[in-house]
């Protein structure tokens, strides 16, 4: 038997700020909405995969994760990638619909890609593969 990847999270600094901007920007479905107290188990996922992996947007309440996302956002590094067929087609759909994109799109030899922030403290790049 071999390992899947069910869930895989991002820190964010607000949970409904986060569900907006995966939903709303990215264009994510929920998947699961889960109340636990203050927080909730929030995943979203692609609506091509509705049964894929899912995204968790974890609260960053522990110091280390915030730690952890400023450090990478210092550094311009981002926390994940995310897969479109077109990056170059999507960059000015993203731009239109206020999407804080940092540079167009880069040629990075098998992919093209650009970053963007989530407003919810992280650094998220888009890729398309170059055929």
């Amino acid at each position: 038997m071999q390992p899947r990847i069910y869930v895989t999270s991002v820190f964010v600094d607000d949970q409904a700020k986060a569900l907006a901007f995966y939903t709303e920007k990215l264009g994510f479905i929920v998947k699961r909405d889960i109340p636990l107290g203050a927080a909730r188990w929030l995943t979203v996922v692609s609506p091509d995969a509705p049964d894929g992996v899912e995204l968790l947007l974890e609260p960053n309440g522990h110091p280390a994760a915030t730690a952890y996302q400023n450090a990478l956002v210092e550094d311009g590094i981002p926390c994940t990638s995310f897969m479109v067929d077109d990056v170059t087609a999507i960059y000015p759909e993203l731009i239109e619909n206020g999407v804080r994109v940092l540079g167009e799109p880069a040629n990075m030899g098998p992919t093209t890609a650009i970053t963007l922030d989530d407003t919810c403290g992280n650094l998220i790049q888009i890729v398309s593969m170059n055929e």
